[in-house]
């Protein structure tokens, strides 16, 4: 199974998380990225930024895990913006819907959990005008600014740029987790990042999966039911 959504089929919907999520093909089609950040992001919280929202694949994902948490979304692009509000309703799902810049946004609004699969992507700016070549270390620091004190914010990136994020989080997060997901090679393709605003504790580092881990891509379980499953059968 390869771990990057099909993007060659032809239906008109596609689904995520074994059918939980269903997502309208679209000018960007959210990869398995979305579902792991979302597996991963399975904090304590009532109130959540998506950081990027994009098409919702992140924030649908999350919503199929805990349906009452408030979920807000924000991005740059209108046509992403309309393509997220059309998949919100085609799941049933309310997301506030916010059009604007994680760095130029001028607001006081926190949130218990704030999640992002940020634009770490260089080159050419694609069709659906999303960021490319973003100062990862600004684009953390304003993601962490919209985190209530002792509120959680969770990441994925290129596993070469997640020394960035971890550096950008120093002096302002703590209790840092890292969980490195593993290509063909054994060669880690991914970094989930997490981290608690104002606390103290130092990084852990997990052993890491697969990125074709199916109990969370087949069977949409977030990362730690998921563990805990493998560990009742041992």
């Amino acid at each position: 199974m390869n771990y990057y959504i099909a993007m060659s089929q032809k239906q008109d919907i596609f689904t995520l998380m074994g059918g939980r999520v269903q997502i309208n093909r679209g000018r960007y089609n959210p990869t398995s990225d979305a579902v792991w950040l979302a597996a991963f992001a399975d904090a304590p919280a009532r109130t959540v930024l998506d950081v990027g929202v994009g098409t919702g694949g992140v924030a649908l994902c999350m919503m199929a895990h805990r349906p009452s948490i408030q979920m807000t979304g924000i991005d740059i692009s209108r046509d992403m913006l309309d393509e997220c509000g059309r998949n919100a309703a085609l799941n049933r799902r309310d997301i506030e819907l916010i059009e604007t810049d994680i760095l130029t946004w001028k607001t006081d609004r926190t949130f218990d959990l704030v999640v992002t699969n940020p634009p770490y992507f260089k080159g050419t700016p694609a069709h659906h005008n999303a960021h490319h070549n973003v100062d990862l270390t600004a684009w953390t620091r304003a993601c962490v600014k919209r985190v209530r004190p002792m509120g959680t914010f969770c990441t994925i990136v290129d596993a070469a740029v997640a020394d960035e994020i971890i550096c950008a989080l120093r002096g302002r997060c703590g209790d840092i987790t890292v969980f490195p997901l593993f290509g063909g090679r054994r060669v880690a393709e991914r970094a989930l990042i997490r981290a608690k605003l104002g606390a103290r504790g130092g990084m852990g580092l997990y052993s890491g999966a697969s990125m074709n881990f199916e109990p969370v891509l087949r069977d949409g379980l977030t990362i730690d039911a998921a563990l805990a499953t493998l560990l009742s059968k041992c």
